[in-house]
Parts: C-alpha cells; sequence; structure tokens
C-alpha cells in the first residue's frame, strides 16, 4: 500500500461520522456491504466497511481495479446503479457482478474540495434493490460530499499537530540550549565572584578602586540572579516544576524580615513598611519563599511610585498564609494583568521605559506558589496601587503537590 493511501486510509478512518454513514446507508438501501473506497488508476482499496452479508472485505483490503465498476464510476465521474443486474440492459453481461456474485448495486464519486478524485462510496448486495429513487441518489451525494469535507479538515488538523509538535520541540531545544548555557556560565561567574570578594575583604584598596571592585561585585550579584531565573525556568519547563526542598519551618518571620533587609540596604532611597506576623509555621520551601518576597519586591521597586512607600503584610488565615506587596503607581491596565505570569513578560516601567532583566520574576513566583499548592494573584486601581497577593497553605499537604520536583 502506498503511503498516499495508507493517510488516506487513516484518514478515514479517524471521521467518527463513517460508521453511522454506512449504517444509514445500509439501513435507507437494504444493501448489505457498505464500502468507502480510495480508487487511484491502479489501486481500489476499502478504507471502510460495513459488511452484512460476509463478503469478506475489511478496511485496509485491497482488490484488482480492473475487476471493480469503481473504476469506472472513476473514468465517468458519475454514479453507478444497478437494481437488478439479470434485468439491466448495459450491465446484464458485465463479468464484475459475476465476479463477486451481486444482483445490486450503487456507487457515487467523492471528490476532494480541490475537485480531485478520491475514490468512491458504494454499496452492494446479492438481492435486487430499489435505488434509482432521487432519494437514494441524493442521499449518497451528500454524504460524499460530507466526507470530502470531513477529510480536508481531518488533514487540516493533523497538519496543525505536526506543526504544533514540531513547535514544541523546537521550544524544548531552545529551553534546553539556554540550560545548558546558563548551568555553564555559572562556574566562571564564580570565580568572578569569589576574587572579588577576596579582594574587598584581603586587600587595601584605595576608595575610588574599591567603588569599581563593589560595581563589579554588584554586577556579578545580577549576573547570579538571571543565571538562577534562567534555570528555574528551564527546570519549570522540561521537568514537571521548579525544584523544592519543602520541610517543617517553625517561624518564617526572621527568614522574611531578612529578605525585607535586603532590598532596603540595595535601595536606600525607598521606604519598605513591613509588617510580618511572628509565629507562623508552615511546610515549605524556606528558600524558595524568601525568592517570591524578593522577586516582588524587586518588581515593586521597579514599577512602584519611588516617593511611595512599599507595603509588605504577612499574616495567617484559617490556615492559609498571605504574602502581600503593594505599591503605588500608576495601575496595571487590565488587559495586561493575566500576561504578568508569563515568562519573559516585560511590561513598561512607571516612566515609561521598560523594565530591566529578562521578565521572570513574577513567573518564578506563580511556580513557586504552584508547587506549594497555592496562589498568586494580582489587582490593580489608581485608587489603590498595585497589590500582588502569594497565598499558601500552612500545613503539609497529604498528597504531591503539582509543581514540585526532586530536591535541588
Amino acid at each position: 500500500m502506498s503511503s498516499s493511501v495508507d493517510s488516506d486510509l487513516g484518514a478515514i478512518s479517524r471521521i467518527k461520522a463513517v460508521p453511522t454513514i454506512l449504517r444509514v446507508i445500509a439501513e435507507a438501501t437494504t444493501l448489505g456491504l457498505v464500502v468507502i473506497a480510495r480508487v487511484t488508476d491502479s489501486a481500489w482499496t476499502a478504507c471502510a466497511v460495513r459488511d452484512g452479508i460476509d463478503f469478506g472485505l475489511a478496511p485496509g483490503d485491497t482488490l484488482d481495479v480492473a475487476t471493480t465498476l469503481c473504476r469506472e464510476v472513476r473514468a465517468s465521474q458519475k454514479p453507478v446503479i444497478i437494481e437488478d443486474v439479470e434485468q439491466d440492459e448495459i450491465y446484464c453481461a458485465h463479468p464484475t457482478p459475476k465476479l463477486y456474485a451481486f444482483r445490486s448495486y450503487i456507487a457515487v464519486p467523492i471528490f476532494r474540495t480541490s475537485g480531485d478524485y478520491f475514490g468512491t462510496l458504494c454499496a452492494l448486495d446479492r438481492h435486487p434493490a430499489v435505488l434509482k429513487e432521487d432519494k437514494t441518489v441524493s442521499m449518497l451525494t451528500l454524504f460524499a460530499e460530507l466526507l470530502s469535507l470531513q477529510l480536508d479538515a481531518e488533514e487540516q488538523r493533523t497538519r496543525d499537530v505536526t506543526a504544533l509538535r514540531e513547535a514544541e520541540d523546537d521550544a524544548k531545544l531552545r529551553e534546553q540550549f539556554i540550560a545548558v548555557l546558563a548551568h555553564d556560565l555559572r562556574n566562571p561567574l564564580a570565580s568572578v565572584a569569589l576574587a572579588v570578594r577576596t579582594l574587598l575583604r584581603t586587600h587595601p584598596i584605595a576608595a575610588n578602586t574599591r567603588t569599581v571592585v563593589e560595581r563589579i561585585e554588584r554586577s556579578a550579584r545580577r549576573m547570579e540572579l538571571l543565571i538562577n531565573d534562567v534555570l528555574d525556568l528551564t527546570r519549570g519547563r522540561l521537568g514537571g516544576g521548579i525544584p523544592m526542598q519543602r520541610k517543617e519551618v517553625p517561624d518564617l518571620a526572621s527568614a522574611l524580615h531578612h529578605v525585607v533587609d535586603e532590598v532596603a540596604s540595595s535601595y536606600p532611597d525607598r521606604v519598605i513598611d513591613a509588617r510580618i506576623e511572628t509565629g507562623i509555621g508552615s511546610y515549605c520551601d524556606p528558600q524558595r519563599i524568601e525568592q517570591a518576597l524578593s522577586n516582588l519586591l524587586a518588581n515593586a521597586v521597579e514599577h512602584g511610585a519611588p516617593e511611595a512607600p512599599i507595603e509588605v503584610r504577612v499574616d495567617e488565615t484559617g490556615g492559609v498564609l498571605s504574602l502581600v506587596v503593594q505599591n503605588a503607581g500608576r495601575p496595571i491596565p487590565e488587559d495586561v494583568l493575566p500576561q504578568l505570569f508569563q515568562p519573559f513578560y516585560r511590561p513598561e516601567g512607571g516612566s515609561g521605559r521598560v523594565r530591566r532583566g529578562l521578565g521572570l520574576g513574577l513567573f518564578i513566583v506563580a511556580e513557586i506558589a504552584k508547587a506549594h499548592g497555592g496562589s498568586v494573584d494580582v489587582a490593580s486601581s489608581a485608587a489603590e496601587g498595585t497589590r500582588f497577593t502569594l497565598r499558601l497553605p500552612v500545613r503539609r499537604s497529604d498528597g504531591p503537590v503539582d509543581g514540585a520536583t526532586s530536591p535541588r
């Protein structure tokens, strides 16, 4: 069987309406064998079969096209109808009815919407049948047209699935490349960072030189954060979720205050008003929770109004930890809100400039929430500013948490 015919056979088999079409034809015509056949100059192949007379034909079976009446349908591109071959002036002496032992037969051509000939929708029986009524011919012609449309739809679906699979493969390859590149950059970057820290701690450095070295240290730290974000992205995409090391944490307050202090020291001109409830225990990855707060604060610093304080609120209600970061400033348009947690999305900053970084911070926050069985959402208005709320269960889940993978 050629690859083209094999493909057509598969396409017909995937059309869910085919068994119903064959059954309706059999019941309406009283003919026992109904077939959708792919017919070419050199081959006749059964694509779908309803056999109620033990004819012995199954999908994929072939016949010598020269022994079939379908060849004549293909040549004339018109229906062939025989109610009783013994009374038919044209086909009474034809060898095909004798070869296949049938007395009644009907076949209509199936054309693709492009006009190309596909094959026939045909039926036969060992007994005479009334077949030349207009309603019978119209029914088979209508079904033939329906099959043509369905074949086009199936081909388009196959093309779409193939294109999607290729796009997914390309995306996975790109992400693997990015992951390898980011991983390989970590070692030389770690050497640079170590050398800078050693210089700052063990060697006397002139004031102007120290400023340059400290700038190198900050740049190295920023590069490390970017690389970690890229690795988290690729782990999340390729491994089913970012890595977690969850454990019982009796109190998150000190760790979260540490994050606030770090950001405040990096941006001394910004005011961060933090109210973090003490004594909140949780089964979580504390470093990931710190990372989530750090990313939310970095986002608030980048986009919030510089003259207004950034508010941090952390408390527990009903077994759910709520972590809120809120900043004043220009509200985020409603059509932008759903895109904020998509990777590489980089909205404009408060002054109309494009934000720095890769646009992975909020995506990683969402992945951390997902890995803990929680959620993150955002609300923004001119009156209240922009508020991100991370909600996490504080108790250990009985079942696996989506998005969590093996410990890093």
